[in-house]
């Protein structure tokens, strides 16, 4: 009943709302940012690569692992288990608008992750925290707004979501080694304490330290099932961009359920205009905020186009996947790898999953830290610490025992709750940077031309700014107005 229930408001969210608001802002903030996404290209690849490595201060975030907790989150199980629940709903086709969701996906998450970083809040020893919450409060004077969104968030991302990574870590485990998913659900949950418990420095070490290895070893793994089918390869663009538009027969609602499919599970994956991204991109430490939503721009590019494309390379090769059918996420893409690879190939992708999931469940846990210290104020003293701590444990001892209940819940109801709290964050969040989007417009304009004026590291100065409402982080000596 409670699914039924569920799957009922997902479809007016989705149907009605969600789907307008994340086609009308991509499409507005690709032509407002003149192609963002594509024009500035070659400068996100030489930021982020440049960051890689670099040494901070103290509690200090560099630009690059802030990059890494946003990539902790978005690049789970979403690019596995959902782009294969994707082509079992939808058809090969759903992967198309996966791809041209992602392309306005790039824009949207410039926007928000500019706004984050003008608008970030410091909180001592070289730290900061934002995000929507922090931006629909100080910058748009809507804190009833900013509460509900940092609640929802928190509940969404540090609770529901970590079920989603949980339950596929199982699942794998299960589909491969036969172990129970209680005693997976365990082990999981002990190890995520170990790791939550240590704040944000460690979780940026840790994210930075693993992520570039588990996605850099499955893209390996797609291309060479690429060589391997290099002469199906024509025949499978060729399909999916045909079921784009003409569904098989199978799919269940036709041409709107294609293309729904599609835009939920790049969504979940990619996660643009969802508000999450925003929360890691403000935590690092630089000059202007432009880096950092160039950096989380590309971020959508590695998760979808590349990751994404990856697992529905691997599914749709293989061959293994049958519309409707009952074999569907983490266990189709354990057979279409097994079918490839042979009956030891299950057991591999079981540990990237494992790797995959778990650092979705500690990026997404932060997630809920940040909004939960956004209830501090602009202070850090205006809640006594020791209630804030309080309550953090009590966030991550949920947060652990939600690691077990996902563990060994149902997976369609997983998955479904999941959808639902993603469509209320995504109208929120839209909302705010639609009436922000302005200030990201500027600093971009602003950065740009610093550029071409021969500055190599362009220096933000807050007062490009015309409303100076909200934004406590950039301070400047010289007050040029």
């Amino acid at each position: 009943m409670l699914n039924t229930i569920v799957e009922f408001l997902n479809n007016i969210l989705w149907n009605y709302i969600v789907l307008i608001l994340l086609i009308g802002a991509g499409f507005l903030f690709t032509l407002k940012t003149k192609f963002v996404q594509v024009r500035m290209l070659k400068d996100m690849i030489r930021i982020i690569f440049g960051g890689a490595g670099q040494k901070t201060k103290e509690k200090e975030i560099s630009g690059f692992q802030a990059f890494c907790v946003s990539a902790a989150s978005h690049v789970g199980v979403g690019n596995i288990a959902g782009v294969a629940i994707a082509i079992v709903l939808g058809g090969p086709g759903a992967v198309f608008w996966m791809w041209l969701m992602s392309f306005f996906g790039c824009a949207i998450s410039f926007v928000e992750s500019t706004l984050a970083q003008i608008y970030k809040l410091p909180k001592g020893h070289n730290q900061f925290f934002g995000g929507p919450a922090y931006y629909i409060k100080n910058a748009l004077g809507k804190p009833i707004l900013a509460n509900y969104f940092a609640i929802l968030i928190s509940v969404a991302f540090g609770l529901i979501y970590v079920s989603v990574q949980a339950n596929t870590i199982a699942q794998s485990v299960e589909t491969a080694f036969g172990i129970n998913t209680a005693i997976s659900g365990v082990f999981v949950a002990i190890l995520a304490g170990l790791v939550i418990f240590g704040g944000i420095t460690r979780i940026a070490k840790f994210t930075e330290a693993i992520v570039p290895i588990m996605a850099g070893f499955y893209l390996l793994s797609a291309v060479v099932v690429i060589i391997m089918h290099i002469n199906l390869v024509p025949s499978m663009f060729a399909l999916i961009v045909h079921d784009a538009f003409s569904p098989q027969a199978a799919v269940g609602g036709g041409f709107g359920a294609v293309l729904m499919t599609g835009i939920k599970r790049g969504l979940f994956s990619n996660e643009a205009g969802e508000g999450s991204i925003p929360n890691a991109a403000a935590t690092a430490t630089c000059n202007h905020p432009v880096r950092q939503g160039l950096i989380h721009t590309f971020g959508v590019y590695v998760d979808t186009w590349l990751i994404c494309s990856a697992t529905a390379f691997i599914v749709l090769l293989s061959g293994q996947y049958v519309i409707n059918g009952d074999l569907t996420g983490v266990s189709l893409v354990q057979s279409s790898l097994a079918n490839i690879y042979g009956h030891y190939a299950p057991h591999v992708l079981s540990f990237i999953i494992f790797l995959f999931a778990f650092s979705s469940i500690v990026g997404n846990y932060y997630y809920g830290e940040v909004n939960i210290a956004f209830f501090e104020g602009e202070k850090t003293d205006d809640i006594q610490k020791s209630a804030t701590k309080k309550v953090m444990n009590i966030f991550r001892a949920g947060v652990i025992l939600m690691v077990f209940v996902g563990s060994i819940a149902k997976l369609k109801l997983i998955w479904n709750c999941a959808d639902l709290f993603m469509g209320l964050l995504c109208i929120t969040n839209i909302y705010a940077i639609l009436h922000l989007s302005k200030y990201s417009f500027l600093a971009l304009n602003d950065y740009v031309a610093q550029k071409k004026s021969g500055i190599k590291d362009p220096i933000f100065n807050k007062y490009i700014i015309p409303d100076q409402t909200g934004i406590y982080a950039w301070e400047q000596d010289d007050k040029v107005s």
